[in-house]
């Protein structure tokens, strides 16, 4: 009998860094920066450094819950095992639904972006090529994605180094701008304090910056497709404190003390501002070509995530059976291919007339507060499995900080954030929209209730997993 297809753990450690960088860098920083400083000044430092400090123990329980039990290819595993399948269906599918919207965004950033080479451009032609181009490498193999976002989160990495070291020299060498503004570190506070908008504006900025981070817990789905997850995981989330430091407050600030916060654009990349402030000719070339390979690593990361949710979810009985069949490569093809055909929803967007942008403002905002219900239900998961196996937790290499307590520090967090979302027209538009999503997966629900009745064997087969392993330890 022909053995079935297996998930290939072939990314390195190197390839589950990477991801986990680029995980956490996307247009929400390059692009949405901008409007994050003008509503809330130097500020939003803090607002990265809370956000991120809570999405740490996130990931943290996040790992301890995958490592419990190497047969978890996701966080819809473990929920499906621990809490209950039918959450699992609601967890599995709205992330899958968040990053295909993510991907929409996407395809309508790339061809934004190469527009700006060849304005005359079909619109339709960029994001079939993207699409086809990244549907390829991904059908052939998970190495091949990993080597892929490697090199476009590489790109990001260096170019916002570049930056760091430049804003530097100019701070050691007081430059002055074509404004007559001076590079220095004061400007982060003489331009109205710390928090020139006060609490209104420091607030408001938490929408974008909760959807700056969208994309970290992707590190626990490249996870299962590594040939050591109990080194390469703990490495790539503990590393995550460091990551926000660089890339969101140190590349903020440099901005911030070459390019005083009140006269950065809002609706331009303050790092394109930057650049053209000092007067490099090359800079609008140089950073489009940047945001581009974001878009595009953005674009790879969703292809991936969204081919092994419906695979995950197909295996635990919640989705479509063809979507659990592998290619001889070990890749879920039929997961792929669909996600790409919903893909293809972003063109049709560029060809919309009237308010697309609002529409998309509010269509991000509902994948910002989906993202939220993913997380919420990964630390009530979290919270389950410290009741249901307190030997397990005791017996884990890599506990959750505060595990409980912490648990509800960020759950409480998140109800506070989605009161956020309520203060803003745009944001609550799309707050308001959310439920329609939970109506709709609840209609499909009775399609899979035969199957969800089905037990979960995961907890069997940790404890076989044992059993063998203490065999091999007795010989």
């Amino acid at each position: 009998m022909t053995k079935e297809p297996e998930l290939k753990r072939t990314l390195k450690n190197r390839h589950l860094q990477l991801i986990a960088i680029g995980g956490a860098i996307g247009t929400g920083l390059f692009m949405g920066s901008g409007r994050t400083i003008s509503l809330a000044g130097p500020s939003v430092l803090f607002a990265y450094i809370i956000i991120g400090a809570f999405l740490f123990f996130v990931m943290r329980a996040m790992g301890e819950l995958l490592l419990h039990n190497l047969q978890y290819k996701s966080f819809v595993d473990f929920t499906a095992d621990i809490l209950n399948p039918t959450i699992s269906y609601y967890v599995g599918w709205t992330y899958w639904f968040c990053w295909v919207v993510i991907g929409m965004a996407d395809i309508v950033a790339i061809t934004g972006y190469t527009q700006f080479w060849w304005p005359d451009i079909p619109l339709w032609l960029p994001g079939i090529l993207s699409i086809a181009i990244l549907l390829a490498l991904n059908l052939l193999s998970v190495k091949l994605f990993g080597e892929l976002e490697f090199w476009l989160t590489l790109i990001k990495v260096l170019a916002i180094l570049a930056l760091i070291a430049c804003g530097g020299y100019l701070i050691i060498n007081g430059f002055v701008s074509s404004v007559g503004t001076k590079a220095q570190i004061s400007n982060l506070w003489i331009h109205g304090g710390w928090m020139p908008n006060g609490w209104t504006g420091f607030f408001a900025a938490f929408q974008i910056a909760v959807f700056a981070f969208v994309g970290v817990e992707l590190v626990g789905t490249a996870s299962a497709e590594t040939d050591d997850p109990y080194k390469t995981l703990p490495q790539a989330i503990n590393k995550i404190p460091v990551r926000v430091i660089i890339f969101y407050i140190l590349a903020l600030s440099t901005i911030m003390t070459v390019i005083p916060w009140n006269i950065v654009e809002p609706d331009r990349s303050p790092f394109v501002n930057m650049f053209t402030m000092i007067g490099i000719g090359a800079a609008a070339t140089i950073i489009n070509f940047v945001v581009l390979t974001s878009a595009l690593s953005s674009a790879n990361s969703g292809m991936y995530s969204t081919g092994r949710m419906l695979y995950s979810l197909s295996k635990n009985g919640v989705g479509p059976r063809v979507f659990a069949r592998l290619s001889a490569q070990g890749v879920p093809k039929n997961g792929l291919l669909y996600s790409c055909a919903m893909l293809l929803i972003g063109i049709i967007l560029l060809y919309a007339e009237g308010n697309v942008m609002k529409v998309f403002t509010i269509v991000t905002t509902v994948s910002s507060i989906c993202f939220i219900f993913v997380w919420a239900v990964i630390l009530i998961t979290y919270l389950r499995y410290r009741y249901l196996y307190p030997q397990a937790h005791t017996n884990s290499s890599y506990k959750m900080p505060c595990g409980i307590p912490m648990c509800y520090a960020c759950l409480t967090f998140f109800i506070f954030t989605l009161y956020l979302f309520s203060q803003d027209k745009d944001t609550l538009t799309g707050l308001i929209a959310t439920p329609f999503w939970f109506i709709l997966l609840t209609l499909f629900l009775p399609m899979f209730r035969k199957q969800l009745k089905k037990p979960i064997s995961f907890a069997e087969e940790c404890e076989i997993s044992a059993e063998q392993a203490s065999l091999e330890v007795i010989e």
